[in-house]
Order: C-alpha cells, then structure tokens, then sequence
C-alpha cells in the first residue's frame, strides 16, 4: 500500500526518506535515518525493527546490500516484506518478496533507491527514479518532486492518505541540538503529498537562514508596507514603535531564525506577513 524513496546527497551529506500510503500515519513505520549513518525504509507488512536494527548494522560499517541480506535473511515473512537502505557513502539496495501485492518493486539508481507495492503499475516506481535523477535543487526538493511524480504516474491502487519526509544531518536539527533537519508528516489529508509540499515550503520559510540578497533595509516603501501590515495585524499601536511591534510579530510568528539587526528584515518574511489579513 506504499511507495517511497530514500536518497543522498554527497556534498550537504544529508540522508533521507520520502513516503506515501493509503494508511493512517505512514511517518511513524516506514522512515528511519540517521546523520552519518544511512537512511532505512521498510514497508508492506512493516517489520519496524528493520529500522534500529538495520541502522545499528550499517554504523558497524555493513553496505546497504549486506543490510538487506541480513536483514531479510533473518526474517521468515520476508516474502511480504519490502525494504530499501542507502549506506554511508551512497550505495543503495531495495528488496522486494515474492508475495507482496501487485504491483510490487522497486530500482536502484546513484545516491537513491525507489520501491512500492500495491501500485497501479510500474509507472510510479520509474518516474519516481527518473525525477529524482533529474531534479536539481537540495535533497528534500528531489524527494518531494519524486514523490510527486511517482503519484502523477499511477501511485498506490488503493488512493492516498498519508505523506511524511525525513532528512538527517549531523546537526542538523533545531538550534543543532540533533540530527533531524526535516520531519515532517501528512497523518490523514485527501492530497497528502501536496499538503506534505505546502507544510515542507513552511518549514523552510521558518528555519532556513536568510540569504545575503534577501536582506531589506526598514525605509521608503519596505518601511510603509510593514507599518500598514502592522497597524492591520494590531501589532503597531500609538504605544509601541515599528521597531518594538516588528519585535513582537517575529517572535509571535517564530521567526527569532530570520530575525535581522534593527532596521533591517528578511525580505521573504515581508512577503509572509503581507499575505496575512
């Protein structure tokens, strides 16, 4: 009932997942990933334990491949099972058993693997490979775009209902505290991989670092479109200066990571806040 794919990014070392499913809350089985480590998927009929333990494996230095042999040679339900891993240094391999529902499979290509079961064809696995090779832009965007594509072309038989993304880099997790630098999940959504893009265009707007070119000074017409925004939002009253109000939306909104020395903000925000009535 699932179709994903897992990737690498070789110069950001980043490692990560992609996954849709006609089933509740498919971020919380299939996506494991760990920053320096390697990234794990593992569907139809989940073994979860394929995740801890497949990572333990690949920190003892095991290749994809030799994951998913042991792995499955392991387990006695491996004919229903589906699984791909991506090592520490790119190599991926994917795995599917003989019973898993048509139409099932999965192809390797550089830096990814992309598998599925229970798909209206082959379709959603090739275009899924085919966009990832294609897209430019970083590891999450080509995963996303794949994901995308893999459901234009047919995706799950059954519909959709769940999305999730899961990206790991070594501190890459909020204030650097971990590794995980995007988590997102689509629980329940009739159009879960769109909704999954919306909410990843969000997380990117709230915790990327601002870009040099994005940088407004506060005068002239960037200072009167954030006055009349403010006045609009009831942040700028006759007792607080646009500095002190502008202070207070950033911080209400969470944007303390675009936040910018006074008399400057980050142009992308701007745009945010005039957009909200």
């Amino acid at each position: 009932m699932t179709y994903s794919i897992i990737g690498f990014d070789p110069k950001e070392k980043e490692w990560g997942i992609a996954v849709q499913s006609k089933f509740l809350g498919v971020g919380s089985v299939v996506p494991w990933a760990k920053a320096t480590v390697g990234a794990i998927a593992t569907q139809s009929y989940a073994n979860t334990t394929y995740g801890p333990q497949g990572l333990k494996l690949l920190e003892q230095g095991k290749s994809a491949q030799e994951v998913v042999d042991l792995l499955t040679e392991a387990d006695e339900n491996r004919a229903y099972r589906q699984l791909a891993v991506i090592d520490a240094n790119g190599n991926a391999a994917t795995y599917t058993g003989e019973k898993c529902y048509d139409w099932a499979g999965g192809q390797t290509g550089a830096f990814y693997a992309a598998q599925g079961n229970i798909l209206v064809s082959e379709d959603t696995v090739l275009a899924m490979g085919t966009t990832f090779e294609a897209t430019e832009g970083t590891l999450a965007e080509r995963l996303l775009q794949a994901l995308a594509a893999g459901q234009e072309a047919g995706g799950d038989s059954r519909g959709q209902q769940s999305a999730a993304i899961l990206v790991v880099k070594e501190k890459g997790g909020y204030a650097g505290f971990n590794d995980r630098y995007i988590d997102l999940r689509v629980d329940e959504h009739p159009q879960p991989i769109e909704e999954l893009i919306r909410i990843y265009r969000l997380q990117q707007l709230y915790f990327s670092p601002t870009k040099k070119e994005n940088i407004l000074e506060i005068t002239g017409e960037v200072e009167d479109s954030i006055r009349i925004q403010l006045i609009k939002l009831g942040y700028l009253t006759e007792a607080t200066t646009l500095h002190e109000a502008l202070t207070t939306y950033l911080h209400t909104e969470n944007f303390e990571g675009r936040e910018q020395e006074q008399g400057y903000i980050d142009k992308e925000v701007l745009a945010f806040m005039t957009k909200q009535k």
